[in-house]
């Protein structure tokens, strides 16, 4: 089973590189200098979240930044920007931080390609602060959510000066046809992401993760000004 398991995701990468070739960047970058950061089209952006990213989706109303090879103009690493819509997490960020919703801007998409020099994706999130900075002067806060059971540290948050602010307890993750789906998709593409409603209305059945998961990390980034610390004591934890 494990080798089956295997031999499709194979075929499944392959086919998901095939479909996005004339984006894919080519060995030989090396230095972070090689590098130019560009407000990233959005239609090239999509076909590389769609294929690439884990989430296998893009979010709607993004604005997408890249690092891209200065040679070939193709993108080495990529993220998208999208007003945040998450009235919880909103909520404790005005109550704990005096940051309004309307103010914060979510990183809801991250992606680089294995030709990445160390510490791109850093230099992305520092140079995407910058153009906030410069450009939207109605933005004061970047926020990023980072799910460790998925392997995602934070380190490159880390990196760019970004700190732990909130956690967030974790959910079943839910899939669909084996693939992992989000609630998020699930209410774009069925108008529900309630289980039984999906399987009572729609005949949709959706599998549940039955293993035990650790809490999500909120990153934020102030725009202006330092982003303080807050001590691990002191974090608050929300529900989904």
């Amino acid at each position: 089973m494990a080798l089956a398991e295997a031999i499709r995701s194979a075929r499944h990468l392959s086919a998901d590189i095939a479909a996005i070739r004339g984006l894919v960047p080519s060995g030989g970058i090396r230095r972070l200098d090689d590098l130019r950061f560009v407000v990233y089209d959005d239609d090239k952006a999509f076909a590389v979240f769609t294929h690439m990213h884990y989430l296998r989706s893009a979010r709607p109303g993004s604005v997408n930044f890249a690092l891209v090879d200065r040679s070939s103009g193709l993108p080495v690493a990529l993220c998208s920007a999208t007003p945040l819509d998450w009235q919880r997490l909103g909520g404790a960020l005005e109550q704990r931080y005096g940051v309004l919703l309307e103010e914060v801007w979510d990183i809801s998409r991250v992606y680089s390609f294995q030709v990445a020099p160390h510490n791109a994706i850093s230099r992305l999130l520092a140079e995407v602060r910058r153009w906030f900075r410069r450009e939207r002067r109605d933005a004061s806060l970047l926020v990023t959510t980072v799910d460790p059971n998925l392997g995602f540290t934070g380190t490159s948050y880390r990196a760019a000066n970004w700190q732990e602010w909130l956690r967030v307890r974790p959910r079943p993750y839910l899939y669909l046809y084996r693939q992992y789906v989000s609630p998020r998709q699930l209410r774009l593409e069925f108008g529900s992401a309630s289980r039984h409603d999906l399987h009572e209305r729609l005949g949709v059945r959706l599998e549940v993760s039955k293993a035990a998961l650790l809490d999500s990390s909120i990153y934020c980034c102030r725009l202006r000004g330092s982003t303080d610390p807050v001590p691990l004591d002191q974090l608050p934890r929300l529900r989904r």
